[in-house]
């Protein structure tokens, strides 16, 4: 319940913002939004290129349509999970790059967040894996013991083992905490670098 007040709070906040804010802020403001939608277009791939939808920009908005861009690229970058997932992710990184006139450190930087994704990727893939086998063995252990021979001819999907689900659920929220922490860096030295 907090969490709603404290919600409609912002929204108060930014509705009474935007009855005291300039037209030129309202500008700037749905100029970044603007930014975020021609992004979305991009990471769709209605669009080849952001900085020449960025260059058809008004002079005076580019700066924050470009912004917006920013942001909705860097919000991209995430711990993807499968290859669609990973596939926006790249696509992002090389929206940032291109923003950046491929400076080669923003290239660097975007290189070594593909990294940490890809090794993130792997290692959840081998914890699982492990984690499955592991279970896997403990419930056929445990029915050879109750039903002798038998158990032999049962297949297990230790997916779908409550301790399976426990377990893993566990190991994730670890693995995920670890490798957000090394992506909020690189993000965050992005951020710093595309702002200047």
């Amino acid at each position: 319940m907090a969490e709603i007040r404290s919600t409609m709070d912002l929204v108060m906040e930014r509705a009474a913002r935007m009855g005291k804010a300039s037209s030129e802020e309202l500008r700037q403001s749905e100029a970044r939004t603007r930014g975020m939608h021609l992004t979305v277009d991009y990471l769709d791939g209605k669009s080849a290129r952001l900085l020449e939808k960025l260059e058809q920009e008004e002079a005076a908005i580019r700066m924050a349509v470009r912004q917006g861009m920013i942001e909705s690229l860097l919000r991209n970058i995430f711990l993807a999970r499968d290859d669609v997932q990973m596939e926006r992710v790249t696509r992002a990184s090389q929206g940032l790059v291109e923003l950046a006139g491929n400076a080669r450190d923003v290239a660097t930087i975007c290189q070594e967040l593909r990294h940490i994704i890809d090794g993130y990727a792997r290692h959840r893939e081998q914890l699982q894996r492990q984690l499955e086998d592991q279970v896997r063995v403990q419930y056929e252990q445990a029915l050879a013991q109750q039903m002798g021979e038998q158990a032999g001819e049962l297949k297990i999907d230790p997916t779908l083992q409550p301790r399976f689900k426990e377990e893993w659920s566990r190991i994730e929220a670890e693995l995920d905490s670890q490798y957000m922490q090394a992506l909020e860096q690189h993000k965050t030295t992005l951020k710093q670098r595309l702002r200047a």
